[in-house]
């Protein structure tokens, strides 16, 4: 058998992930199912996961800045509703008998655990999924810089971003046809092109520390684990 090409990653999901094809906001249980189900595949082969999602299926802090709201109060208000997305795939994993520990940037331990870096990776060692809620705990922070700081504190081999389209292209393959996909791209190609991979300072985390990215498209069925198992899905970003 094939075996893992990695040892520990970060999964980085986006609140809208867990929508399905639904265009309301909230979480659609099939999907959430279906999602808890390959991650449940790959961990049962022994990878060490650790989840950061976003919570835009619920609020959006800086959608709401937009519309008037004081920005550090919106993005607190996003912070929690990434716990209740993290809440929401915690069920779902156990549901496949795979033990899970939410832990969490702002205390609230009748929830979930507070995040101390040592207990986080205690946690992996023992083949624990951590889902990490709140993000960094800090307004003004995406969801992708917490997943670029978390990645690096737990010493991932890789973020592996699941999206809704199967890599990176040069402008949005749904509204342009002649878009072209990225197979590689370097750190730093990401932030000259202005590319939506995560944003630039997650980005910068990430070339700093020399993480590698990959996106992909989680919708397609196994394409997490050909992943873990070394085969080229979606858009490689790596270091120069």
């Amino acid at each position: 058998m094939a075996k893992p090409v990695f040892k520990r990653v970060l999964l980085k999901l986006s609140g809208e992930a867990l929508m399905g094809d639904t265009n309301h906001l909230g979480i659609d249980p099939k999907t959430v199912d279906k999602i808890s189900r390959e991650i449940s595949e790959v961990a049962l082969m022994g990878v060490q996961i650790g989840i950061i999602i976003g919570g835009g299926n619920i609020f959006r802090g800086l959608s709401a800045s937009a519309r008037g709201m004081d920005r550090v109060t919106g993005d607190y208000m996003g912070m929690l509703a990434t716990v209740i997305n993290a809440l929401a795939l915690q069920d779902y994993l156990e549901r496949y008998n795979i033990e899970t520990r939410v832990m969490t940037a702002i205390k609230m331990e009748e929830l979930a655990e507070p995040f101390i870096r040592r207990r986080a990776i205690a946690h992996l060692e023992r083949n624990i999924i951590v889902i990490f809620g709140a993000g960094t705990g800090n307004p003004y922070f995406t969801t992708d810089t917490a997943a670029a700081l978390r990645a690096i504190e737990i010493e991932a081999d890789a973020i592996l971003k699941g999206t809704k389209v199967d890599g990176v292209y040069d402008k949005d393959p749904e509204k342009f046809s002649d878009a072209v996909k990225f197979d590689k791209l370097t750190h730093m190609e990401v932030v000259r092109k202005r590319l939506k991979v995560m944003d630039s300072t997650a980005v910068t985390l990430c070339m700093e520390n020399n993480l590698p990215i990959i996106v992909f498209n989680l919708t397609t069925h196994g394409n997490l684990k050909k992943i873990i198992l070394g085969k080229h899905i979606g858009t490689k970003v790596y270091g120069e």
